[in-house]
């Protein structure tokens, strides 16, 4: 607002409660205070933005890494002729078969698919009986199979999302195995893969370091309970050779496992695992990276598993072969008693397994991030200690290696580990039914596993 006031030879102008003079005397006074005016709006305005220049480089930080997951995505989740959304949630890509993530790999990018392999076959008087008690194998075991299957000569694929990675530690560290960097401790009467970095196990073992060109075993599915996200509970094979105190331990491994983290639910999944470097840098989990090559069209890699085994009432198992073709030297994997071909890890990814392996492990594994300092009260298996048996607690069954010959043989020399057997146990037996099999698990924390 301006006013006007008249004196002798003087006009006062105010603006907005600002007072200066216009006589000559006092144009120095008006340009300073002008400058004065116009420096204190451009530094108001100045001191405006800062929030806002934050605000766009947060911005700038998150779209860039966005982008980076974004790229990661479009390696793993290729282009798909059908898509199939699962009642669980899922939704599984039908893949061309020659489009698949595998073939991404340096090593594979002249690699042909492969034909069947000869299957082993189990070497000895009578083939241990493989029941199941619920007849589980004639039933859909993989929720998405109720809505649709993927045609012949694609490949269905779980398809992983933005939320999938950002639950992981890191881009790096998504679909790994965490073992923090700790070096491998191989303990001279039991070799633990992973010891002492939070990874706690029940298993049982091969005790000669013999060739050795595969395994099998039955595995009762269970739905343990996990306490964070960021553990998890499996049940496994392990194909070793390398050594456990370096950075070449070769691994390739299958069964089926419940990680929060990894798949955003506690639902009990059927997947895969490799490393060629003990766990460092190369391998994934699943189709999550290059490397593993599927061929099956009804067998979706890292899907949930349904119905799973109840305390008390029934129970169902998988069945998983894993055996070197001898003549091209791949790794297969087959799923249930029909020995359904799943797909192949090329011995191209590989150092001491492109010949053999020399052990193998069967058992139980979790994550215990000692939350609040306690024992995790993740479950392994079932959750119940293994004197507990059969419908109560966890078990495998049929164990069994294949040998030079491509032959099945009852796994007869094994020994058995717990590193903390107050928290999670292990008790082997045999009959001519179950042939070499055993109990595993508990419930962690308890007041004997403070």
């Amino acid at each position: 607002m301006e006013v006007e006031r008249m004196k002798e030879g003087e006009r006062v102008l105010s603006f907005a409660g600002t007072t200066m003079l216009s006589s000559s005397s006092s144009l120095r006074g008006l340009a300073i205070s002008l400058f004065l005016l116009f420096f204190f709006f451009f530094s108001a305005d100045e001191i405006m933005c800062v929030p806002d220049s934050n605000y766009t480089n947060n911005r700038r930080v998150e779209t860039l890494k966005l982008a980076r997951i974004e790229r990661r995505l479009d390696k793993i989740n290729k282009p798909a002729v059908r898509t199939i959304e699962s009642p669980d949630g899922d939704i599984i890509d039908c893949v061309p078969r020659h489009k698949q993530p595998a073939l991404d790999h340096p090593l594979l990018k002249n690699h042909k698919i492969q034909a069947a392999p000869q299957r082993p076959r189990f070497k000895g008087d009578r083939t241990p009986i493989n029941y199941n008690a619920s007849d589980a194998t004639r039933r859909a075991w993989q929720a998405w199979h109720h809505v649709g299957h993927c045609p012949k000569g694609t490949v269905p694929i779980r398809r992983s999302s933005v939320d999938d990675v950002l639950r992981a530690k890191s881009l790096f560290h998504f679909g790994k195995k965490h073992l923090g960097g700790v070096p491998l401790a191989r303990k001279v009467d039991a070799p633990d893969v992973a010891s002492g970095n939070g990874h706690e196990h029940a298993i049982a073992y091969t005790m000669n370091t013999e060739e050795v060109y595969g395994a099998k075993a039955t595995i009762n599915v269970w739905d343990p309970s996990i306490q964070v996200e960021n553990e998890f509970s499996l049940s496994q094979i392990w194909i070793l050779s390398g050594s456990f105190d370096g950075t070449d331990l070769n691994s390739i491994e299958a069964g089926w496992q419940v990680s929060p983290e990894l798949y955003g639910d506690s639902r009990p999944r059927l997947f895969t695992y490799w490393t060629s470097d003990a766990y460092q840098a190369t391998g994934c989990y699943n189709l999550l990276c290059s490397g593993f090559i599927q061929t099956n069209n009804r067998i979706a890699i890292g899907a949930a598993i349904s119905p799973v085994s109840s305390s008390g009432s029934s129970q169902y198992d998988i069945t998983i072969l894993i055996w070197k073709d001898p003549i091209a030297g791949n790794w297969w994997m087959s799923l249930g008693d029909s020995s359904m071909l799943v797909g192949y890890w090329p011995a191209a990814l590989f150092t001491h397994l492109s010949d053999r392996a020399t052990m193998v492990e069967w058992g139980g594994e979790v994550v215990n991030t000692r939350t609040h300092g306690e024992h995790t009260s993740t479950q392994m298996g079932s959750g119940r200690f293994a004197e507990e048996g059969f419908g109560r607690a966890s078990y495998f069954r049929n164990l069994e290696v294949v040998d030079s010959d491509n032959s099945l043989t009852t796994a007869r020399a094994i020994a058995t580990m717990a590193e903390n057997s107050k928290c999670y146990d292990i008790k082997s037996f045999s009959n001519a039914d179950w042939g070499t099999y055993f109990y595993y698990g508990g419930p962690g924390n308890n007041q004997h596993c403070p």
